[in-house]
This record gives C-alpha cells, sequence and structure tokens, in this order.
C-alpha cells in the first residue's frame, strides 16, 4: 500500500464582500488554488512528487492575506491554473490506485472533499486518511498539542530545504518527517491517540473557557446541529437550566450562542464541527464566561448578521457517504 502525503493551499474570500456573501450549492470553508502531494512506499522512501495550480471559480479574487502567505498571485492562477476538474483528474491518475492519504492537519481532507462536492462529483474514492499530527505526537513524546510543521522538523532535526506555505513544499517535508515515524504502527494506534488528543484541551483552555464536552457519531451537519439544540446548559456556579438563544455561524462549522442564568449572569456556548475519519461528525462544544473577550466577539458578531433559523440550522450540501476504513 502506497502512502499519499497531500498539503492543500485554498483561497478565502474577504468577510463581508460580494464572494462571502455569495450562496453556494455546497458550503465551503476555502477553495482550492493549490494541490502538492509526495509519494511514500511502505518502507518510508520518498518517491515522486506532485503539484498543479487551480484557477479558482467562486471565489476569483485572492484574499490579500492568502496572497502573501502562500506568494500566489491572481494573474498566476489565471494563466497557469487549471479548473478544478481537470487538476483533480490528473492528481488521480497520478496516485494511480488505492493509497492511504497522510496530512499535516484535520483540515486538508475536509476542504478536498468540500471542493469536489462543490464540482458535483463524489469523494468516496477516499478511503482511508489519517493526520500524521497524532502519530507524530504518539510516537516522540509531544502530548496532545497540536505542533506546526516547522516546529515538528526542529524536533526531528530537519532542516526545511523548500518553501513554506506551498502545497507541494509542506507535503514534502511532511513526507520527510512520516519517513521517520512508524507508519504501521501509528495507523494501529492512531484510535488511541485521536481519543487522548480528543479528550483534552491540547495545552491551556481558551481564555474564559471554563468547561468542554466532547459529543461524536453524527450522521451529518443538521443531526448534529438537532442535538445540539436539545441539550439544556446548566449554570456552572449553581447548576440552574440555562435557556439558549438562536446561534450563530462562523467559519470553519463553527457556531456560537448565549445561554442566561437567573442568578448568575450569562454564558458563551461555542460549537466546532469536525470530520472524524469514519466520515461522521464530531462536536466540541465549550462553555465560556460572560465577560470573556470571546462572548465579546459574539456581541460584535450579532450586530451585523442574523441567526440560523432552529429549524434549518444549516445550508446543507448534498452528500452520499459510505464506510471508511480505519487503516490497511
Amino acid at each position: 500500500m502506497q502512502y499519499i502525503v497531500l498539503d492543500l493551499e485554498w483561497n478565502q474570500p474577504w468577510p463581508g464582500s460580494y464572494a462571502a456573501k455569495r450562496v453556494l450549492p455546497v458550503q465551503i470553508r476555502g477553495e482550492i488554488i493549490q494541490i502538492g502531494a509526495v509519494r511514500m512506499l511502505e518502507d518510508g522512501t520518498v518517491a515522486d512528487e506532485f503539484q498543479v495550480l487551480v484557477c479558482p471559480k467562486f471565489y476569483k479574487k485572492l484574499n490579500s492575506r492568502v496572497s502573501k502567505l502562500t506568494g500566489l498571485r491572481d494573474a498566476r492562477l489565471r494563466e497557469e491554473g487549471l479548473p478544478f476538474p481537470e487538476a483533480l483528474k490528473r492528481f488521480r491518475d497520478w496516485i494511480g490506485g488505492d493509497c492511504i492519504f497522510l496530512t499535516w492537519g484535520f483540515d486538508d481532507i475536509t476542504i478536498l472533499e468540500d471542493n469536489i462536492l462543490l464540482h458535483d462529483d463524489e469523494p468516496d474514492w477516499i478511503r482511508s486518511w489519517y493526520n500524521a499530527q497524532m502519530i507524530f505526537n504518539a510516537q516522540t513524546g509531544c502530548g496532545n498539542n497540536q505542533k506546526a510543521l516547522s516546529t515538528a522538523l526542529e524536533i526531528c532535526g530537519i532542516e526545511p530545504c523548500r518553501p513554506a506555505h506551498d502545497a507541494l513544499g509542506d507535503a514534502y517535508h511532511t513526507a520527510l518527517i512520516c519517513s521517520r515515524l512508524d507508519l504501521k504502527q501509528g495507523i494501529e494506534d492512531y484510535e488511541a491517540a485521536l481519543q487522548r488528543h480528543k479528550d483534552g484541551f491540547h495545552g491551556n483552555p481558551p481564555e474564559g473557557c471554563v468547561s468542554r464536552t466532547v459529543f461524536h457519531g453524527y450522521e451529518d451537519k443538521e443531526k448534529a446541529m438537532e442535538a445540539m439544540n436539545s441539550i439544556t446548559s446548566h449554570c456552572p456556579q449553581c447548576g440552574a437550566a440555562m435557556p439558549n438563544g438562536p446561534w450563530y455561524a462562523q467559519e470553519g462549522r463553527r457556531y456560537m450562542t448565549m445561554a442566561e442564568c437567573a442568578r448568575h449572569g450569562r454564558y458563551l456556548i461555542r460549537l466546532r464541527l469536525q470530520k472524524e475519519p469514519d466520515g461522521t461528525l464530531q462536536v466540541n462544544r465549550l462553555l465560556y464566561e460572560g465577560a470573556s473577550d470571546a462572548a465579546k466577539r459574539f456581541d460584535e458578531l450579532i450586530a451585523t448578521r442574523r441567526p440560523l433559523s432552529r429549524s434549518t440550522p444549516t445550508r446543507r450540501r448534498r452528500r452520499r457517504r459510505g464506510p471508511r476504513s480505519s487503516g490497511e
């Protein structure tokens, strides 16, 4: 079985821009503008490479922060970028068969699947993937904190030799790290490593956060939000039930609402929905003090946005899901 170490760069519209307000047939966090990948053999040998630029169809103007980070420009994407379906076909042709995907972080596979769905295709060929951060942490004793790629390179004593925030450069550096790991053992131990990651704050809790609860196994976003709406919040000081207000959406499958205790005031509830390797969703539910900076940002948000309807909490994309293997 071959390993494909994958990294993506994607564009996000500037908040408040026309593109950001545009309603797409599939909700996405970003539109892919670069695909980079490295093939690794079972013995850890770093083999051939793949890269392609993608000309964006929906978020056509690069966010200035994305452009600064990646060094890419609108003109280059227009001149050298391929339409996403063609770029994806080249990528799949290069892969050539079954593989295990490795990424540095949880986002890249989600972004890839969202973009595939956006172009009216199905990502059911992505059957097995793992966040190499979890394997790295488990085998280097680095705890639950998610390490930046540059930090992991330093820990491994690897001198960076490719540009950062370049899809192929980051994929290549990730492959060098993976070549020093026992990937077979890491995949066998992956569920335990993932559970340790889920069960902790992965460092100090966010400022003002008083509790965190993780829920698992939701079929889709609607089921997850229905479950969250059915949960009764309780004041962390007196235990009294606190009714929730309406939910407000943020970028990246995040939602916020405010609950209030008659005796102790209000508390902010923040949700983050994350995809698990088996295709289901987990929900991280964090409770913040009403005087926290997060609560102040909530006040700023609701001044400019409408809440989500409780009956239709999210705009759901078309999606067909099959079982995803946990490894080979």
